[in-house]
C-alpha cells in the first residue's frame, strides 16, 4: 500500500537519506565518504544538514558510490527544491494561458 505525504510536509531532502540510512549502512566515517566522492568534508557535512542542493555533479558521484545511479538523488533534490518553488514564489499575477 502506498501512502501519501501531506502537501504540507516537505519532500525528504537527499542529504537525510544519506545522514541517516545509506552512510550509516556502509559503516565508514562521513570523512571517508566524502573522500571516496572526491568532494570536500564541508560539502558532504551541507549536504548532510540539508543546507546545500545535490547537485549533478555530486549526484553522479552518489549514484556510483551507492550504485543506483545519479537520476535517484537528482530526482529527490528536483522533488524537493519544487516544493520549496511552489510554496516561496506568488504566482498569483500570473494568468494562465488556454490555446485558442
Amino acid at each position: 500500500m502506498v501512502t501519501e505525504r501531506s502537501r504540507k510536509r516537505a519532500p525528504t531532502h537527499p542529504g537525510a537519506i544519506l545522514r541517516e540510512d545509506a552512510i550509516p549502512a556502509t559503516g565508514k566515517t562521513k570523512t571517508e565518504i566524502a573522500n571516496l566522492l572526491g568532494i570536500s568534508r564541508q560539502t558532504l557535512y551541507d549536504i548532510l544538514n540539508e543546507k546545500q542542493p545535490v547537485t549533478p555533479a555530486v549526484a553522479v558521484r552518489i549514484g556510483k558510490l551507492f550504485g543506483n545511479g545519479a537520476a535517484f538523488w537528482l530526482r529527490l533534490q528536483q522533488v524537493r527544491d519544487l516544493w520549496e518553488a511552489e510554496r516561496d514564489i506568488d504566482v498569483s499575477a500570473i494568468p494562465t494561458l488556454h490555446a485558442a
